[in-house]
């Protein structure tokens, strides 16, 4: 593996192919769009203001992103690993990369939502610090949502 981390934004063409595959994915988990209607527009790729991609080579692999919560706390979104990637630290590695610049913009919190079901993503978050929180807007009210926080 080469891997290689590029800064941008949620128009990327690249994030947007992960965006589309994460769409399809909560879909699922939920047992289709219309169960996720009401957040879909807490989650558009437009609104990600920070996103880090990685690369192997030149072959998109992963992702995460940063939204501004409020002035204090960013909400990470869309940490995403291909399958055939997993399981090599790439997502521990994504994560450490958007505290850092979180924490160099300012914010002082990291927030996020996840999922019981994503078992792998909670134990991930644990490992890397988060704690459980109470449910945040627009999550407050969304069965099945957990949500984590850290300082950093």
């Amino acid at each position: 593996m080469n891997l290689r981390f590029v800064w941008t934004d949620g128009d990327n063409k690249d994030f947007s192919y992960f965006y589309d595959i994460t769409e399809e994915y909560y879909n699922q988990i939920v047992g289709g769009k219309e169960n996720r209607k009401s957040f879909v527009s807490h989650n558009l790729s437009s609104t990600i203001d920070i996103v880090l991609i990685c690369y192997d080579e030149d072959t998109p692999i992963g992702c995460v992103g940063l939204r501004k919560y409020s002035d204090t706390d960013v909400e990470v979104k869309r940490l995403w690993v291909e399958p055939t990637y997993r399981k090599k630290h790439i997502a521990l590695k994504l994560m450490e990369l958007i505290e850092e610049k979180a924490k160099s913009i300012g914010y002082i919190r990291m927030i996020l939502q996840t999922r019981e079901i994503m078992e792998s993503a909670v134990k991930l978050y644990e490992v890397l610090g988060y704690e459980r929180i109470e449910k945040y807007p627009p999550y407050d009210t969304l069965q099945g949502a957990i949500c984590m926080a850290k300082y950093i």
